[in-house]
């Protein structure tokens, strides 16, 4: 798969997540994909424990992609993943084989206070 290819399979992905539609959400992993939650020290491996893992998630979520930038078969994803109202500011880096995600590593900050030192030179972001 050519890089435009992998960019509309990464933008139907995040689509569908943000539709809580979990067949066309996961329809971008290998069966043997592995995903990586390092904040939490989880991983999950195989499509069919990643989608049934999303799939059992209580919170109602939503997923506002801002940058999609990669080439070749590394693509990094940063979004907001909003659960429950609360936003997480999250990125999602996949590597990619035969034109699917074989690895996703996904990391998760929570949003913050400015702080006053920086002041001077911060421009607030909406």
């Amino acid at each position: 798969m050519d890089e435009s290819g992998i960019r509309d399979a990464l933008e139907r992905h995040w689509a569908a997540s943000d539709a809580n539609d979990f067949a066309a959400e996961h329809a971008i992993y290998r069966e043997d994909a592995l995903l990586e939650y390092p904040q939490s020290g989880e991983r999950i491996r195989g499509r069919h424990n990643i989608q049934a893992s999303r799939a059992a998630q209580p919170n109602a979520k939503r997923f506002t992609v801002r940058r999609i930038t990669g080439a070749g078969d590394l693509w990094v994803t940063e979004f907001v993943l909003t659960y429950d109202g609360r936003p997480s500011f999250t990125v999602s880096v996949m590597e990619f084989l035969d034109g699917k995600v074989a690895r996703e590593t996904q990391y998760f900050a929570d949003p913050f206070e400015p702080g006053p030192s920086r002041a001077a030179w911060v421009e607030r972001m909406g």
